[in-house]
């Protein structure tokens, strides 16, 4: 198994096309999960990318959230939704390549903790976790990559006082997260020495990339039988020094038996 996989937040693909097509060209990924595309499906540029050599599966609305799975075989087995959990929300799809199960998340933001968003996400994240124990059950194999709105610890925050109890670190949303791994789940990133610091989202705002004021908020959780192929996970801050970046930046992971 020699596999590449990698997940990136675009903050609207219709604005980030160009930079994801240049992206996949010069990285060459067997899988790349998106989130926030934020077209509707028939706006979505399936030509555009089939024509760099990738098949794309995905869901979408207008303006909002919207994800996708950008491919070089074609997926099957394809759920757009978490199964049982009435949303109107499209931050799910799961298709299957080879033996490899893959899910393109979008986790909630959640707002603030004060906020019906963070409700919403406080009951999202267990229907997730929910499915989740099923999808492993029926493929070993299996990798959720995406935004999933939350820093699980302390190191992954620029100024963890500054966020403590905030939205994306709140005590809820890491117990959340633990949850996830406690499936049976690998966070890939840490299965290696990474540079202190590191960070996937820097807000727009304040120089916060320039000051590198992030929080590492994209994931790619592996099942350890996928973790023990895992050698490397690498964020690409390249992505967010582009004119019109989005402020997140892709996570990728190589699987290698």
């Amino acid at each position: 198994m020699d596999m590449k996989l990698a997940t990136w937040n675009v903050n609207s693909l219709k604005v980030r096309l160009p930079q994801v097509i240049d992206w996949l060209d010069i990285n060459r990924p067997d899988v790349l999960c998106l989130q926030e595309t934020k077209l509707q499906d028939e706006n979505f540029p399936e030509k555009e990318i089939a024509a760099v050599g990738y098949q794309s599966v995905f869901i979408g609305q207008k303006t909002y959230n919207g994800v996708a799975i950008l491919s070089k075989q074609k997926g099957a087995e394809i759920i757009t939704a978490i199964p049982g959990f009435l949303d109107d929300q499209k931050r799910v799809v799961a298709a299957t390549y080879d033996d490899v199960r893959v899910i393109s998340i979008y986790v909630p933001n959640g707002d603030t903790v004060e906020s019906e968003k963070y409700i919403y996400k406080l009951k999202w994240l267990p229907a997730l976790s929910d499915w989740l124990q099923e999808e492993i059950k029926q493929y070993p194999k299996l990798a959720i990559l995406g935004d999933f709105n939350i820093a699980p610890e302390d190191r992954d925050v620029y100024d963890p006082q500054h966020w403590e109890g905030r939205v994306l670190c709140s005590q809820p949303e890491r117990a959340a997260f633990s949850k996830l791994l406690h499936l049976g789940l690998v966070d890939s990133f840490r299965l290696f020495e990474q540079p202190e610091k590191s960070y996937t989202w820097w807000d727009y705002r304040m120089m916060a990339f320039r000051l590198n004021r992030g929080l590492r908020i994209d994931h790619i959780l592996l099942t350890n039988e996928l973790a023990s192929y895992c050698k490397t996970c690498l964020i690409d801050k390249t992505t967010r020094k582009l004119e019109r970046p989005s402020d997140h930046v892709p996570v990728m992971v190589e699987l290698s038996k």
